[in-house]
């Protein structure tokens, strides 16, 4: 069985196809999590075509019923959180915010309209996404809590 090579492209670069985003994707979200009540694996996400990244076209690609309720929040807001370094840190959370700085960049670099949803209530599936070269939802995906 042969192995097959991983494509490593810069951050400063886009990536020119979809199967070759997701690779990155994967690797920039490895061992991250997202804080909230409970701490929760980041994975990537790959939707379908879309026409705009919305609140119904999000539930309609998660197969959420329509009337679910949904909250639409900035990209940038959200990350601001997870990239700022604060002056307690240490190397593991300096390291951290890195890899939160280089995932944002990377999804800014690739996918276009990114947006953050929250579904649920109490128990939240947290998408953030956009829209890549070919017109699909891409992005990652994970869960919080909020009570």
């Amino acid at each position: 069985m042969r192995k097959r090579k991983r494509k490593i492209v810069k951050l400063s670069e886009t990536v020119s196809n979809q199967d070759d985003l997701l690779e990155q994707i994967k690797n920039a979200s490895e061992g991250l999590y997202y804080i909230s009540e409970t701490d929760a694996e980041i994975t990537p996400f790959v939707g379908g075509g879309a026409e705009s990244v919305s609140k119904e076209e999000i539930l309609r690609q998660t197969k959420n019923a329509l009337d679910t309720p949904i909250e639409e929040r900035d990209f940038t807001e959200i990350f601001k959180r997870l990239t700022k370094i604060q002056d307690w840190y240490g190397e593991d959370e300096t390291a951290t915010t890195a890899k939160y700085a280089a995932l944002k960049e990377l999804l800014e670099k690739n996918l276009k309209d990114l947006k953050v949803f929250k579904i649920g209530t109490i128990e939240l599936d947290v998408y953030f996404v956009g829209l890549n070269a070919e017109g699909v939802l891409m992005g990652i995906k994970t869960k919080a809590v909020e009570t």
